[in-house]
C-alpha cells in the first residue's frame, strides 16, 4: 500500500494552505470596501429618515403649540373678559356677594383656565426637542449625552438610559458635559 492520498481533493487538504493570488486578494478587499460603503450609505439613509421624521414631528408639535397659545390669548384677551364681567355682576347683584369676592372668584377661574392651556402647550412643545435623533446621535458617540448612553453594539436600550434621571449624578450634583455645560436630557 502506498501513503499517497486516494484522490486529488485529499491531497489539497493535506498540503499546507497556499494564500490566494494577489489579484484575488485585491478583489476581496475591493468587495469588502464596497460592502462597508453600502452599509454606511444604508445607515446614513436610515438616520436621514429618522431625522426627517423627528423634525416633522417637532414642526407639527410647534404648530400645535402656537395654535394652543393663540387660543389661550384669544380667551384671555376678548371673550374671557366679557364673561368675567358678566359673572362679577351676576355674583354681586344676583347673589349678594361683595364685589371684591366676585372679582377674586373670577380671577381664580381665569388662572385655572390659563394654567390648563399652558400645560397642554408644554406637553406638545416637548416634541420639539428631537428626542429620537438625540438618542441616536448619543448612541454613535455624538452630542452631550454620548458619555452617558450605551455603545452602539450594546443590548441596553438608549431610551431606557435616557429616560432615567440624567440631570444629577449619584452625589446629587448636576451632570455636566466636557465643556462644563449642564446636560439636558432628551
Amino acid at each position: 500500500m502506498s501513503d499517497a492520498p486516494a484522490n486529488a481533493a485529499d491531497a489539497d487538504t493535506d498540503a499546507p494552505h497556499k494564500p490566494p493570488p494577489l489579484e484575488e486578494s485585491l478583489r476581496q478587499v475591493r468587495d469588502a470596501g464596497r460592502s462597508v460603503w453600502h452599509a454606511g450609505g444604508d445607515a446614513g439613509k436610515a438616520f436621514r429618515t429618522l431625522l426627517t421624521a423627528d423634525v416633522s414631528l417637532a414642526r407639527s408639535a410647534f404648530g400645535r403649540t402656537l395654535a394652543l397659545t393663540g387660543v389661550a390669548i384669544t380667551f384671555g384677551a376678548s371673550g374671557w373678559l366679557l364673561l368675567m364681567a358678566a359673572l362679577i355682576v351676576g355674583l354681586s347683584r344676583g347673589l349678594g356677594v361683595p364685589w371684591a369676592v366676585s372679582m377674586l372668584i373670577c380671577a381664580i377661574v381665569s388662572l385655572v383656565a390659563a394654567g390648563v392651556a399652558a400645560w397642554y402647550g408644554q406637553r406638545y412643545f416637548e416634541h420639539t426637542r428631537l428626542q429620537a435623533t438625540r438618542r441616536q446621535l448619543a448612541r454613535i458617540g455624538i452630542g452631550e449625552l454620548a458619555e452617558f448612553t450605551p455603545e452602539a453594539g450594546d443590548a441596553v436600550s438608549t431610551r431606557e438610559v435616557t429616560e432615567r434621571d440624567l440631570t444629577t449624578d449619584a452625589a446629587g450634583k448636576p451632570l455636566k458635559d466636557d465643556l462644563g455645560v449642564d446636560v439636558t436630557p432628551p
